[in-house]
């Protein structure tokens, strides 16, 4: 098997590389990237991409490879965030949707077999009442969920024998090789060792669907073979587990057990956080049952807490460091390395 994975150096690149080196020993893995967050290594002592048998280098946006002979092709790269995308909307549209739509297009023309995208379950948006299926309606409120599905929908209008999945991730969170602290998770862990004191911005009350990065790579090592009797050709599915939606007031006081003496103070008096949704994995637990989620919450905490140990992390101002982000995408732009549309300067 040949498997490309675009954007493969952020933050869940690292384990789904690793994660399909150890299923599949034999697989012809390619990453490609533009290595935005190349330099961004936490903890590990040795490059990630070390499991991939090649990595090229250059942008999604004007992808040259011959996607000829890959059996499958996992569309990662992403502006990847809320902040990320409010900041560089027209960027965002352009990689999360147009570029990922015409990547699979040439896919489909070269004879991928298999087409993976990395979607949000944050498609949902504002979302009271009951978890969200997959047929229930779509709320996206941000320019970061509103190119993740109107990536979907023209992903869903492309009339080829190529199956195309739409993994919708619950919240990212756990360690990485390049691990990202603006992340909900993460970033109380983060607050928890290098302050003592977690504060919750909101007024706790929103619910957030979780999934550890390494159960991320086992869904996708699902998807990358996915036959089309299993779903259909075309498959939009909430990628997480039922048991895996938390209220953030939750995560703080579960992250602040785990790191004794850890104080959470949550804002009472905020305004109601819309971006608030439970989600239902029924779907995604029938079809994918050997590839459901094995992290829990207290392992993910432990994990993100034995990583940032390793780290030696102490810096309690991490909110402006190079762990976020969009704080490397600035730092980038003001160093005269990118230019607004994100694109490498020649130097």
């Amino acid at each position: 098997m040949k498997v490309l994975i675009t954007g493969n150096m952020g933050y869940v690149g690292p384990e789904v590389a690793k994660h399909l080196r150890t299923r599949r020993p034999n697989a012809i893995l390619h990453g490609f990237d533009n290595a935005y967050f190349a330099h961004c290594l936490t903890g590990s002592s040795v490059l990630p991409e070390r499991y991939l048998d090649e990595q090229f280098y250059g942008d999604v946006r004007d992808v040259s490879l011959d996607l000829t002979g890959y059996d499958a092709i996992v569309q990662l790269a992403a502006i990847s965030n809320d902040p990320m995308g409010n900041k560089f909307q027209k960027v965002t549209l352009d990689i999360n949707q147009n570029t990922t739509v015409t990547i699979a297009r040439a896919a489909a023309a070269a004879g991928v077999k298999n087409f993976v995208f990395a979607s949000s379950c944050s498609v949902y948006g504002v979302a009271d009442g009951p978890a969200r299926k997959e047929t229930d309606a779509l709320n996206p409120i941000t320019a970061y969920a509103k190119s993740k599905i109107g990536a979907e929908e023209e992903l869903a209008a492309i009339d080829t024998g190529m199956v195309v999945t739409c993994l919708r991730f619950a919240t990212a969170c756990g360690m990485s090789d390049r691990l990202r602290l603006d992340l909900v998770l993460n970033d109380f862990v983060a607050c928890a060792l290098s302050r003592g004191q977690i504060s919750v911005l909101s007024d706790g009350s929103p619910w957030r669907p979780l999934i550890d990065v390494a159960d991320m790579a086992r869904a996708i090592d699902w998807a990358i073979d996915r036959p089309a009797t299993t779903g259909g050709r075309y498959l939009a599915i909430n990628a997480g587990s039922d048991d895996r939606n938390y209220q953030v007031k939750d995560l703080a006081n579960a992250v602040a057990k785990a790191v004794p003496g850890t104080g959470v103070a949550i804002n009472t008096s905020a305004p109601v956080d819309s971006r608030s949704y439970k989600v239902d994995f029924g779907l995604f637990r029938s079809l994918a049952p050997d590839h459901q989620p094995v992290v829990n919450l207290d392992q993910s905490i432990q994990n993100l807490i034995s990583g940032l140990k390793k780290m030696n992390f102490k810096d309690s101002d991490f909110r402006s460091s190079g762990l976020m982000r969009l704080k490397v995408l600035q730092d980038h732009i003001e160093s005269g390395r990118l230019n607004d549309d994100l694109e490498w300067k020649k130097m």
